[in-house]
C-alpha cells in the first residue's frame, strides 16, 4: 500500500504530508497524536464543574482583549451553547483572536472556574468542530494529530483507518516469549489503539507497548556498544603506587570519602584488560579533578601517556596550570594544546607528544585534530562532556589504542539522562564536597533594586572580596532588551569607584582573555564583568559573589554552575539572581535557585520544566527525538526497557540468533545516528 493510493490524498495533500516528513504508509502510523479528545465525557456549558478540567462544545459570540500590565495579554470569547454562556481565555496568545470569528464553533478543553453562577475556562486545547461529524464522533476518544496548514483532522483520521482495517502488515520484533516476559502487547495492536483507542485503559496499554520499544532500540545500542568495550582488549594498568602515593602525600589535603570511593572504582576498572569508560558525576567543587589527576598518575606509572579535554580555552588552561603544579615536582611532564599557540611551538610540542617526551596532554578539542599523534595514549579524561558531541569523545578515544576513559560533569545530569545519554558507561557519583565550605546564599532581586545591590557590592569589595557580574549579551542588541556585558562593564566602573573592573568575552583574543582572568585571579581586578565564558572551571577562592544579569534567561543547570564560580574559600558567599520580569515560569525557577544548593535537585528539576532536549541540546549530544516516549514521566519505561535490554545482550552479545535478527537491523541505524551525533 502506497501513501498517493490512500481516499482522500491528493497530490497537493500528498506535498503536504512530505513536507512534514510522512512519506510513506509507515511514517503516516508513525505519525502519533499528539493529545486526544474525550467525546465520552462531553458536558454542556451548564455542566461544566468548579475546578475540573472537562471537555465542551460551543460558538463564539464576541471577542475582547485586554493588556492589565506590561507582558499579560487576557483574550477572552463568550461562547455559548444550548444550555447557556461561559466566558473562554487565553493568556498571551493574542494570535488566537482572528481564529474566534462569531459564530465559530469549537471543541475546547480547559479548566473551569465558576464565579457567581458564571462559568469561566482558563483554555488548554481548542479545535474547530465541524457539526457534520458530530454524530460519527460521539463517544469517542478521538485523537488529535500535529497537523500543518491545508491538511486536517479528518484526513488523518480516515487515511489511518484506511490502512488500519487493510490487511497492511506491520512488523512484530519480538517473540512471544519476549512479550509475554515484559507484560507486552503485541505491536500491531498497540499501534492500533494508539490511533484508535476504545479506553483510556487500552490507550496506557499501547502507548506502554510503543514507548518501550523507543526506549529499548536506544538501550539495546547502548548495551552491543558496551559489550563491544568488554570484549575488546585494552590497556591493564597496574597500581604501583610510584607517582600515585607520592602524589597524594604532597597536597595540602585530605580527600573526602567519595573521592576515595570513587578512585577505588576507577583504580579496579583500570586494572581490567579491558577499556574502562566510566561517567564521573560530581556537584561544583566536589573535587572531580584530584579524582582525574590521580587516575592520569596511574596511566602515567604504567608508561601510557594521559589526555584531558575540556570545552573552553579557559578550563583547559585552568587544568593545564593545576595539573602541572601537581605532576611536574613528580618528573611528570605536562603539555597545553589549543588554537592559539603559534605554528613553530605547534609543531615542536606534537612532535614531544608523538614522541612520548609529553606524558600528560591538557587541552580543548585541539587533543583529537588531525595531525595529532600520541605514543601510547592510555587514558582519555573528557571534562563537561555535555558541551561535546559523542563523535568527538570517539574521535579523542580513537587516538589510542582502546584507552581507558573517564569523562567528567560537574552540571549534575538527572539519573533519567544518564540512562540514556550515557548507558553505556559506568557512573560514579562524587556527594560529597570538602569540608570547610559554607552553602552559597542565593538572593533574586528585582531590577528596581539596582542601587542596594551597588551598595551591597561595595561593602563586599571592601572586605578584600571579589565579584563575578555574568550578562546574557556581549553588546547592546536591537531585538532584545537585555543588560550587556560592555554597557554593565562601563557602569560598574563608575558606581563601584575605586575597585578596578575587568571585562571578559567570547570574541576577545586568547591572549586578551588569559590577561584579564590572571588580573582577575591575582586580584588586580576586583570586579569582572563577563559573558557565561566563566560558566565552568574558573576558580577564585576570594570572589564572594556572583550577580547573574537578567537571569530569567539561563537554565537551573547554567545558573547552577554560575553560582559554583564563588564559595570556593571559606568565606561567606552569595548569588544575586536579577531580573526585571514578572513571567511566573521564569519566576518558579528561579524561586527553586534560592531553595536549594543542591544541583541534582535542580537538574531534575530543569529537565521537568525545559525537558530533555532544551536542557541538553537533543541532537548535538546524541539525545535521540522520541516521538512518543517523555523524559522524566516514563523513566520507570526506561528502566524496564533498560534491563531487558541488557538481558538480551547478556544472552547472545552478537544478536546472531534467529529470533534476534530484526533487533540486529533495528538498531544499525540507532547506532549510526548516536556516532553521528
Amino acid at each position: 500500500m502506497e501513501l498517493q493510493y490512500l481516499k482522500g490524498i491528493g497530490p497537493k495533500r500528498l506535498r503536504l504530508l512530505n513536507q512534514m516528513g510522512i512519506n510513506s504508509v509507515s511514517d503516516l502510523l508513525a505519525h502519533y497524536p499528539r493529545r486526544y479528545e474525550d467525546h465520552t465525557r462531553l458536558a454542556s456549558i451548564r455542566e461544566l464543574i468548579d475546578g475540573e478540567t472537562m471537555t465542551f462544545i460551543a460558538s463564539v459570540v464576541n471577542v475582547t482583549e485586554s493588556r492589565p500590565r506590561a507582558g499579560l495579554h487576557i483574550l477572552k470569547a463568550a461562547v455559548k451553547d444550548e444550555s447557556g454562556m461561559a466566558v473562554a481565555t487565553w493568556f498571551n496568545q493574542p494570535y488566537i483572536k482572528a481564529r474566534l470569528t462569531s459564530g465559530s464553533m469549537f471543541i475546547m478543553t480547559g479548566k473551569v472556574r465558576r464565579r457567581f453562577n458564571q462559568a469561566e475556562v482558563l483554555i488548554q486545547y481548542f479545535e474547530p468542530y465541524d457539526e457534520s461529524e458530530a454524530d460519527e464522533n460521539r463517544g469517542k476518544i478521538l485523537a488529535v494529530y500535529p497537523a500543518s496548514a491545508g491538511l486536517r483532522q479528518k484526513l488523518f483520521r480516515q487515511a489511518i483507518a484506511q490502512i488500519l482495517d487493510s490487511d497492511f502488515d506491520i512488523d512484530e520484533y519480538h517473540d512471544n516469549a519476549f512479550l509475554e516476559r515484559w507484560s507486552l502487547e503485541g505491536r500491531k495492536d498497540a499501534i492500533g489503539t494508539i490511533h484508535r483507542p476504545m479506553t483510556w485503559e487500552d490507550l496506557e496499554r499501547a502507548r506502554e507497548r510503543v514507548v518501550f520499544d523507543e526506549f529499548f532500540f536506544l538501550q539495546l545500542s547502548l548495551a552491543r556498544m558496551r559489550n563491544r568495550d568488554i570484549r575488546e582488549e585494552g590497556y591493564a594498568h597496574t597500581y604501583k603506587g610510584t607517582l600515585t602515593e607520592k602524589w597524594l602525600a604532597s597536597l595540602p589535603f585530605d580527600l573526602t570519602g567519595a573521592q576515595k570511593r570513587v578512585i577505588g572504582e576507577i583504580r579496579e576498572d583500570m586494572g581490567k584488560p579491558y577499556a574502562m569508560a566510566r561517567l564521573l558525576q560530581g556537584d561544583v567543587g566536589s573535587g572531580k579533578t584530584a579524582v582525574a589527576a590521580w587516575a592520569m598518575l596511574l596511566a602515567v606509572e604504567n608508561g601510557c601517556q594521559a589526555a584531558m579535554m575540556a570545552p573552553t580555552e579557559i578550563l583547559a588552561r585552568q587544568h593545564f596550570q593545576t595539573i602541572s603544579r601537581w605532576f611536574e615536582p613528580l618528573g611528570v611532564s605536562c603539555g597545553f594544546y589549543a588554537g592559539g599557540a603559534g605554528r613553530g611551538e605547534r609543531r615542536q610540542s606534537r612532535d614531544d607528544l608523538a614522541q612520548g617526551a609529553i606524558q600528560v596532554a591538557v587541552g580543548t578539542h585541539a587533543l583529537f585534530q588531525e595531525g595529532m599523534e600520541y605514543r601510547r595514549l592510555g587514558l582519555a579524561v573528557i571534562d563537561e562532556q555535555h558541551r561535546f558531541g559523542v563523535r568527538q569523545r570517539a574521535m579523542l578515544q580513537g587516538k589510542g589504542e582502546r584507552p581507558d576513559t573517564l569523562i567528567m560533569s560537574a552540571t549534575p545530569i538527572p539519573r533519567t539522562l544518564a540512562l540514556t545519554l550515557y548507558g553505556d558507561l559506568d557512573i560514579s557519583v562524587l556527594d560529597e564536597s570538602p569540608p570547610g565550605r559554607i552553602p552559597v546564599q542565593t538572593i533574586c532581586v528585582l531590577e528596581k533594586a539596582r542601587d542596594k545591590l551597588d551598595l551591597f557590592l561595595l561593602k563586599e569589595l571592601k572586605k578584600d572580596c571579589q565579584v563575578f557580574c555574568v550578562c546574557p549579551l556581549i553588546e547592546e542588541s536591537e531585538d532584545m532588551d537585555l543588560q550587556n556585558a560592555e554597557d554593565v562593564y562601563k557602569r560598574m566602573s563608575l558606581r563601584l569607584r575605586p575597585y578596578k573592573v575587568g571585562l571578559l568575552h567570547g570574541r576577545m583574543s586568547a591572549a586578551e582573555k588569559e590577561s584579564v582572568m590572571k588580573a582577575f585571579e591575582e586580584g588586580a581586578l576586583k570586579v569582572l564583568v563577563s559573558t557565561t565564558v566563566v560558566e565552568v572551571g574558573v576558580n577564585v577562592p576570594k570572589a564572594t559573589v556572583m550577580v547573574v544579569e537578567n537571569a530569567e534567561r539561563f537554565g537551573l543547570a547554567q545558573l547552577h554552575q554560575l553560582r559554583g564560580r564563588v564559595g570556593r574559600g571559606s568565606l561567606r558567599s552569595y548569588c544575586v539572581l536579577v531580573t526585571d520580569t514578572d513571567e511566573q515560569y521564569a519566576l518558579r525557577r528561579l524561586k527553586l535557585m534560592t531553595e536549594t544548593n543542591d544541583g541534582f535537585k535542580l537538574a531534575e528539576d530543569d529537565l521537568v520544566l525545559r525537558g530533555p532536549g532544551e536542557l541538553f541540546g537533543a541532537r548535538q549530544h546524541g539525545l535521540p527525538e522520541f516521538r512518543l516516549a517523555k523524559l522524566p514521566e516514563d523513566i520507570s519505561a526506561m528502566e524496564k526497557a533498560r534491563q531487558a535490554a541488557f538481558e538480551v545482550i547478556r544472552s547472545d552479545p552478537l544478536l546472531s540468533e534467529e529470533r534476534h535478527s530484526k533487533l540486529r537491523d533495528m538498531i544499525d541505524a540507532s547506532m549510526k545516528d548516536m556516532i553521528t551525533h
